[in-house]
């Protein structure tokens, strides 16, 4: 998940020559909290309840989809989704933006470019043009442009087919979901596997879709009343990069809300007001127990847990988990990725930057430190490691007893 979009004259995302900083930079994780009966805290069992109300006891990590299993099928597809609920996924996770007649839908980017085959629609070639996302000049087609019908006409393909060259075999294949069918595909499948399987829906660019008459917030809470997912129960939460449309949301919800935290610079309606408010001050102890009086969790950036040291290894964890714990937030971390070039230098394996390393290990690590969560493109790898790390812990409480 990540906060920015494509600035005019640059390549897609992933269609360039593969650069470890540069992709890292490029493909942060969109993100994140939990539903009440899927996850708690995994540190803060007594911490103190903060000011939204009291919190679920989850017992495990959340698994949570990022934009389906995406490292196996092109994102945001209800093929995506299906094999990331195969794979043990707790929870599925649609980015969503809007159409020019109001359907939510999910994509990575209202800029739809790099995810479906509209540059070569020869139909729709006078719909490419230039804007301004959140401060940044933007080319390509965008969704905003187009009715539901329009767009359902269209194909998804693989974002990344430099890293994820195998992916580009289901390009074409996919049209572009609706959350509704989103939604339904979980509790459909929640109903067939007898487990409880939520949706973790990104509102993208909240303020310019406001600004332009499409606001987010009116349909999302539509859909999630139609299927009565709108209490503190309900397996939904909503996450945002920014922080004014959750907290209006607080105020006409009562669906669990998380503050997704980037690794560097500042919500966009910040910018727009002018508070000088940036993602490092929602990480601060004053910060999060602000972020607590509107939202139940934060999803940040994971290198504002574990930073990177010069040499690409893992550092020493920082106090943020702690420190939301104690305001009783939880926190789940984005974006957990196989691949050798998206993994800190200790857990690389070979020279090929797209073969997959040990990304169990690097997910153990922050299991390690406390996460409730984390949103990953490979929900088996995330599942198994949650499975070594439980059993771990599970063998250590036994020999303690026995001791």
């Amino acid at each position: 998940m990540t906060n920015r979009t494509r600035a005019v004259g640059s390549p897609p995302v992933g269609r360039r020559t593969i650069a470890r900083r540069d992709l890292l930079r490029g493909t942060g994780a969109g993100a994140l909290l939990a539903v009440g009966g899927l996850l708690t805290p995994s540190r803060a069992l007594s911490a103190p309840s903060a000011p939204r109300g009291d919190r679920a006891g989850w017992r495990e990590p959340l698994v949570i989809a990022h934009r389906g299993a995406s490292g196996y099928r092109p994102e945001h597809t209800l093929a995506a989704y299906e094999l990331a609920i195969d794979m043990g996924a707790d929870v599925i996770e649609p980015d969503l933006v809007s159409t020019r007649d109001g359907v939510l839908v999910a994509r990575h980017e209202n800029e739809i470019s790099g995810t479906t085959d509209v540059s070569d629609r020869r139909e729709f070639a006078d719909r490419q043009t230039t804007k301004e996302i959140d401060g940044t000049q933007v080319s390509g087609w965008f969704t905003e442009d187009f009715t539901f019908a329009e767009l359902r006409t269209l194909r998804a393909i693989e974002r990344l087919p430099d890293v994820r060259p195998g992916n580009t075999r289901f390009d074409g294949r996919f049209p572009v979901p609706t959350l509704a069918e989103v939604v339904d595909l979980a509790r459909r499948e929640s109903r067939r596997r007898r487990r409880r399987i939520g949706v973790y829906p990104e509102t993208k660019h909240p303020t310019y879709f406001a600004g332009i008459g499409l606001a987010l917030e009116p349909p999302l809470l539509r859909e999630l009343r139609r299927v009565g997912w709108d209490r503190r129960s309900s397996p939904a939460f909503v996450q945002s990069f920014e922080v004014s449309n959750l907290r209006r949301l607080s105020r006409h919800t009562d669906v669990k809300l998380v503050q997704l935290v980037g690794s560097s610079g500042a919500p966009y309606d910040q910018v727009v007001a002018g508070t000088g408010v940036t993602y490092a001050d929602l990480v601060t102890p004053r910060g999060l127990s602000r972020v607590a009086r509107y939202a139940d969790g934060i999803g940040p950036d994971k290198g504002l847990l574990i930073p990177r040291r010069d040499d690409d290894s893992l550092g020493r964890p920082t106090d943020v988990v702690d420190d939301a714990h104690d305001v009783g937030l939880l926190v789940h971390p984005y974006t957990f990725r196989n691949e050798n070039v998206f993994l800190p230098a200790e857990f690389d394996r070979g020279s090929d930057p797209t073969a997959h390393g040990d990304a169990i290990g690097e997910l153990t690590a922050f299991f390690d430190i406390g996460v409730d969560g984390v949103f990953g493109d490979f929900p088996n790898t995330t599942f198994e490691a949650r499975q070594r790390f439980l059993e771990t812990h599970r063998r250590r409480a036994a020999a303690r007893r026995a001791a």
